[in-house]
């Protein structure tokens, strides 16, 4: 008989709970029902093999794929195999030792002793239960030891960072205060110390330290560009490389130009008698310089004029984009009397005596 265990519900998570979830559920209850925290109480330590139990499969991918799959089927010490073993319409005993076969398991199920639930081992055979034994510090180790794992090359993150402007027009060098995941200095990645969970890094394996990068910023960056830093990942395990680091690019507004892919707009003010007679006018780059454009006579408000190449770089090539200025016409105010008499006689010379 094999009781079916909800390792779900041992960690109080929900079946499609994401990996870090059930890390941190499961790290909560492990010292909640840790022995060291609870000296001489045999439920709590029981409790605690339940929990370490449960995350041996739920935290390891391919095991929580098996269980998700075959688990509820393991009742009764049988799985009921649709035309495995004769035809499909005839349903034949599935068992638990051709289940444990199939999967390469290390030894057969039968007197394992070794303290585990016979639903675990059921699915997963002695080896697994060594593997549980060696992370929870709990429980008879496998008749055979575990191989080392070889090195693993630490994971990748990102983190993004937010540059002006002027920066994705000119390019450049930046420091950046970065959050970057270490190696523990106490557990060195193992999680734990002397069989215990690590109380430096709380069973995670890393720390968070911060530092100060020079970061190169390509001219021409957009929302979205991601920087490569090799090396600056996640910490490899058993020895591995470090995984890479990707700076996310977020692009801050500016108060005078707008963008548009490798296009620049501004506005620019163009006073009332410029506009109707033409006149030079100054429109602002983002150098910090200012270019000199004409503007025809009778200019209406709104017309917008291309400066040809005074945009932003491509972030691949020598292409520039244009630079587009909009006039924006500026009435006189405080008018004289004498403006005024002078704008009272246009108005009659355009309108005609009222």
């Amino acid at each position: 008989m094999v009781d079916y265990k909800d390792y779900y519900k041992t960690l109080g998570v929900a079946k499609g709970a994401p990996d870090k979830e059930i890390k941190q559920a499961y790290r909560r209850l492990a010292r909640k029902y840790h022995p060291d925290v609870n000296p001489g109480d045999a439920k709590a330590e029981d409790r605690f093999k339940e929990i370490g139990e449960a995350y041996a499969v739920l935290g390891d991918p391919e095991k929580r794929k098996k269980y998700d799959q075959f688990g509820p089927s393991l009742r009764n010490g049988s799985f009921w195999h649709e035309g495995r073993y004769g035809p499909r319409n005839a349903p034949h005993p599935y068992t638990a030792r051709d289940f444990a076969k199939e999967f390469e398991t290390e030894t057969t199920i039968r007197g394992m002793g070794s303290g585990f639930s016979e639903f675990f081992e059921a699915l997963f055979g002695q080896g697994a239960a060594a593997e549980r034994a060696a992370a929870t510090g709990y429980g008879a180790p496998a008749a055979r030891p575990r191989p080392e794992a070889p090195p693993a090359r630490g994971g990748d993150i990102e983190q993004s960072i937010e540059v002006t402007l002027e920066e994705v027009f000119s390019g450049g060098n930046r420091i950046f205060s970065i959050q970057i995941p270490e190696l523990c200095p106490t557990c060195h990645g193992s999680a734990l110390v002397n069989g215990k969970l690590c109380a430096t890094c709380q069973g995670a394996g890393t720390v968070t330290r911060g530092r100060r990068i020079d970061v190169k910023i390509p001219p021409g960056v957009r929302d979205g560009s991601r920087i490569k830093l090799s090396g600056e990942g996640n910490p490899g395990a058993t020895g591995g490389p470090k995984g890479d680091l990707y700076l996310v690019v977020k692009v801050q507004p500016h108060p005078t130009f707008d963008r548009q892919g490798n296009d620049l707009y501004v506005e620019v003010p163009v006073p009332l008698l410029k506009a109707v007679l033409g006149g030079e006018v100054e429109v602002p780059t983002l150098k910090g310089t200012r270019l000199s454009m004409r503007v025809p006579p009778e200019t209406q408000n709104g017309r917008t004029f291309r400066l040809s190449g005074q945009g932003l770089p491509a972030l691949r090539g020598d292409e520039h984009g244009d630079l587009y200025s909009k006039v924006r016409v500026i009435l006189p105010t405080n008018l004289s009397a004498r403006e005024r008499d002078l704008f009272q006689e246009l108005k009659k010379h355009r309108e005609g005596p009222l």
